[in-house]
């Protein structure tokens, strides 16, 4: 598990002259994390946080960041949105790209009376009937949501809606949340067992987004470089037992979850480790 470390953050505070106690802004993104540890004892000045593309499960740890005014948290594993009620000065919250199913968790930012924008596009609670009526009816203080700007008209609407979608929403995610249970019973299971026949689980159905995750055709296209830089592309006589196991991988249904993506993650990790070693 990767954290966050004083090092870590003395390091990417040079613009601060690596001083963090009155550090305003820092970046940390793409550093593999898994977990917001220390920042609101370190950093209690900061404004800005950037968090996007790590592997964050958790929003937790910011209570004390009073002064902060933008959380990016894009592209990690959040759930559920919580513990931001200490966050005073929050004004942009963009959680963009995660796997937030209770929609309900936004009733916890109506304490943030300075939040102007929210992103929560890309998220399965985004796919919910009734999603954006729901947000703008519940968070009065808004004045963007998804990057489309709140209309007085739009809000009007919406709270003369708010009881019928409000049943609606309470519906969609009490069977997400189902399905949710049954994901990571799967995902547990999995753990604990040997690997089940490639060829048995190319009958399941795949996540919120319609993609298989860890199809690599889905995300990449065939070009000569894609086949030099990813292993399920790859080719040459020596590796073609290597090339014919991360294939199987790569080709592997797979359900839109945190857990996938924890999976694919590390197995990219592991093959880069691995030919790093070789050279």
């Amino acid at each position: 598990m990767v954290l966050i470390t004083e090092d870590l953050i003395r390091r990417r505070a040079e613009h601060n002259n690596c001083e963090i106690f009155s550090l305003e802004e820092i970046s940390l993104h793409q550093q593999d994390l898994e977990r917001i540890d220390h920042l609101d004892k370190w950093c209690k000045e900061l404004k800005i946080l950037y968090l996007q593309n790590n592997l964050i499960p958790k929003i937790e740890n910011v209570g004390r960041l009073k002064k902060l005014e933008y959380l990016n948290l894009a592209l990690n594993n959040i759930e559920k949105i919580e513990n931001l009620e200490g966050c005073e000065s929050l004004q942009k919250l963009d959680l963009t790209v995660n796997f937030v199913g209770e929609v309900s968790g936004i009733h916890s930012l109506k304490h943030n009376v300075h939040l102007r924008e929210l992103y929560l596009v890309g998220n399965p609670c985004a796919q919910f009937d009734g999603y954006r009526k729901y947000v703008v009816a519940t968070l009065l203080q808004l004045k963007w949501l998804d990057g489309k700007e709140i209309e007085r008209s739009e809000r009007i609407r919406a709270l003369q809606d708010y009881h019928q979608v409000q049943q609606q929403i309470t519906e969609q995610e009490e069977a997400y949340l189902l399905k949710r249970a049954g994901e990571r019973r799967e995902a547990q299971s999995k753990s604990s067992a040997p690997q089940p026949d490639r060829q048995q689980v190319q009958g399941r159905n795949p996540g919120f987004d319609g993609r298989w995750y860890t199809d690599i055709n889905n995300t990449l296209p065939e070009t000569a470089e894609n086949k030099e830089n990813c292993p399920g592309l790859s080719t040459g006589d020596g590796a073609e037992k290597e090339n014919h196991q991360d294939k199987e991988f790569w080709q592997q249904p797979s359900h839109y979850t945190p857990e996938s993506r924890i999976e694919t993650h590390r197995y990219i990790e592991e093959k880069r480790k691995a030919k790093e070693s070789g050279r």
